[in-house]
């Protein structure tokens, strides 16, 4: 089983070219199966997600192939299945956008309960209450979902929560539905507006995405195209964050700076030194760090996955800061492992009270989950000494060449 050893102390220095966004990425591929035609997919981060996702629709019948590493070209013309129930469709957590384009597609649709980072209730009551409004009849059996309709038509659905899963889904069932879909109370992250992108480029007509109203309104069919992903709002915001902790000065490149908004916004406030430029943004980190207070919330408030993330840098700015997590009910679970290194955090139910220290030191600590994983990187390159990181399956699920990108900014990381 892997590991990552870190050896702490290291100033990061340099630049760092961010990937594409792993949660783009996990919802267009599986909507280039309402594609009929070749559709041509660019900037894809090279992650074990995109990998599983690629393999589970070559399951169904697509031809993919990847051109590098970067890009591939997806086939959907030769799929013949809807039934998308393997082991490893279960293990993450975006298979359940295949619902939504098998149902788009075949009025069909059996696909493995979604898996993914265990970190509190994800329900798809709202994904479900989506396809039941646009004519499905949809059953949880065991580990599966069926979902079957005679005919798909347009409605209005109203979603209870703000759901970027749900937002996604209901457009993913809605873009060959007869009629005009409009989805209220709708997600506004910026891959949900790159999902429509990618889907009106191949024929779909969407309009609304960013707002908290998207409109669909059904076509007969979906041609091929090319499409290039938007790069990773949250890759970027940990190197951001890993610039800071290691009172660093790195360029983080390839981004759109007006997406790192809410992230900018509270690092200055911990007196970062934040530049942006057209496409990057410069971090600058020699002072000592101010406490703050974050509250994570959808976009275009601070993102819940940057939420550990930011909790670590929080950890060594002195004085008292609170993390409230307002989108998942049990996101701390990583705290244990983060105070056997020596910070100073107590959770109360959703909050969490960080006490800032002066110096983490080196241990032994286990992944809970993706962004944990990542957490605990940035704990390990400030503290004393070595740090073992375990279970590293969660952070290859959405950080591409992690150690490699870490290695280059001075890091002393390695895959053992």
């Amino acid at each position: 089983m892997s590991k990552l050893c870190i050896r702490g102390g290291k100033r990061l220095t340099g630049d760092v070219v961010i990937s594409g966004a792993k949660n783009a990425a996990v919802a267009i591929l599986p909507a280039a199966l309402l594609v009929d035609g070749i559709c041509e997919i660019e900037n894809l981060p090279y992650i074990k997600d995109v990998v599983l996702l690629t393999e589970a629709m070559q399951s169904l019948g697509a031809i993919t192939s990847f051109e590098d590493k970067h890009t591939v070209k997806v086939d959907a013309t030769t799929v013949y299945s809807y039934c998308a129930t393997e082991e490893s469709i279960g293990k993450m957590r975006a298979s359940y956008y295949l619902i939504g384009a098998l149902l788009g597609r075949f009025g069909k649709a059996e696909v493995a309960m979604p898996g993914g980072c265990n970190f509190g209730k994800r329900p798809i009551d709202q994904h479900i209450k989506g396809f039941e409004a646009l004519g499905a009849n949809v059953e949880v059996r065991g580990e599966t979902i069926y979902a079957t309709a005679e005919k798909l038509k347009g409605t209005h659905i109203y979603l209870d929560v703000v759901s970027v899963g749900a937002t996604i889904n209901i457009m993913l069932a809605a873009v060959l539905a007869e009629g005009t879909t409009t989805i209220e109370n709708a997600a506004k992250e910026p891959h949900i507006v790159d999902v429509a992108n990618f889907l009106n480029m191949m024929g779909a007509n969407i309009k609304g995405a960013g707002t908290d109203v998207i409109r669909v309104k059904g076509v007969e069919k979906l041609q091929g195209g090319k499409y290039s992903i938007i790069p990773d709002q949250i890759e970027a915001g940990t190197y951001m964050m890993a610039a800071a902790i290691t009172g660093g000065e790195v360029y983080v490149r390839n981004i759109i700076p007006e997406h790192m908004e809410s992230v900018s916004l509270k690092m200055r406030e911990m007196g970062v030194e934040i530049e942006e430029g057209d496409d990057y943004i410069h971090v600058s980190a020699g002072k000592d760090l101010i406490a703050t207070n974050v509250k994570t919330l959808p976009h275009p408030g601070f993102p819940t996955d940057l939420q550990p993330q930011m909790t670590v840098l929080l950890s060594t700015a002195m004085g008292r800061s609170t993390m409230l997590e307002s989108v998942f009910e049990n996101r701390f679970q990583y705290v244990d492992q983060l105070n056997n290194m020596g910070t100073n955090i107590t959770v109360y139910g959703n909050k969490a009270e960080i006490e800032g220290v002066s110096q983490l030191q080196g241990s032994e600590v286990t992944a809970t989950d993706l962004r944990a994983g990542a957490a605990m990187i940035l704990a390990g390159l400030k503290a004393d000494g070595e740090t073992y990181i375990n279970e590293i399956k969660y952070i290859d699920r959405g950080y591409e060449c992690v150690e490699e990108k870490m290695r280059a900014l001075g890091a002393d990381i390695t895959r053992i």
